[in-house]
């Protein structure tokens, strides 16, 4: 078994054994149990485009990500049992590596499956329902690398990150991004919307962000950034602790 494995077992044991995994299984239920109770009831929530971006986009992908990429190293480092990995001659990078992979598949699965299962509830199975679905699934699980490159790097960086996460999230992304047109080539959520948008049918209503080129470069500037800020301050990490 390879050192990457074994990184990426005990990672996935430990975000899996806290109870915020539990509260993040309710958040991207949300949804779903909004689309439920409307299609029950009769109501209208919307154009599919429109419900999945105010409900996956903003809500259950940053925050879904936030929780599981602050957690993944920041906890580690908190109490100190990070030691324990660095004391073994493994590159820094490999331990970052296996990180991002797992909280990046986890949080891009919990996505995913909340906006399949809102889209079709929300949406039904028309073509256009359909392919609107299948472009916010796709552009979630792509996005929800690029987030938790981003929390995973602020977590190695400050013990904090979960505030300043927050911060990005709900202000830089929720707020200025929609402002200040300036703004909008760096936020995440703009690229998601854009890779969307791309792969959705015409008439689907997505909302404007990012053109498709403009949405790659950025979640891929992101994940590659974020990785290898985590790895270089992981590497201090160490020789401050040796010291």
């Amino acid at each position: 078994m390879t050192v990457f494995v074994v990184l990426a077992e005990v990672t996935l044991r430990a975000l899996l054994g806290r109870r915020r995994t539990i509260l993040l299984l309710l958040l991207a239920g949300l949804p779903v149990l909004v689309g439920l109770l409307a299609r029950v009831g009769g109501g209208r929530l919307g154009d599919v485009a429109e419900v999945l971006d105010a409900m996956i986009v903003r809500i259950v992908l940053p925050l879904t990500a936030l929780v599981f990429g602050t957690s993944a190293l920041g906890s580690e480092l908190e109490d100190g049992t990070i030691v324990y990995v660095l004391a073994k001659p493994i590159p820094r990078w490999q331990v970052i590596a296996a990180k991002l992979f797992v909280v990046g598949l986890l949080s891009s699965g919990l996505t995913v499956a909340s906006a399949v299962l809102t889209g079709l509830l929300v949406g039904g199975v028309g073509a256009t329902s359909l392919g609107t679905t299948f472009a916010f699934a796709v552009a979630g699980a792509v996005a929800a690398f690029a987030y938790v490159a981003i929390f995973v790097a602020a977590s190695a960086v400050t013990s904090r990150a979960l505030i300043v996460g927050l911060a990005y999230t709900l202000i830089w992304e929720g707020l200025l991004a929609g402002i200040l047109e300036g703004t909008r080539i760096f936020s995440i959520r703009e690229a998601t919307i854009g890779i969307a948008g791309a792969l959705a049918p015409v008439a689907s209503g997505v909302p404007e962000g990012l053109d498709l080129g403009a949405a790659v470069v950025l979640v891929v500037v992101a994940l590659a950034g974020g990785a290898a800020v985590a790895a270089v301050r992981l590497a201090e990490y160490e020789v401050r602790g040796t010291d």
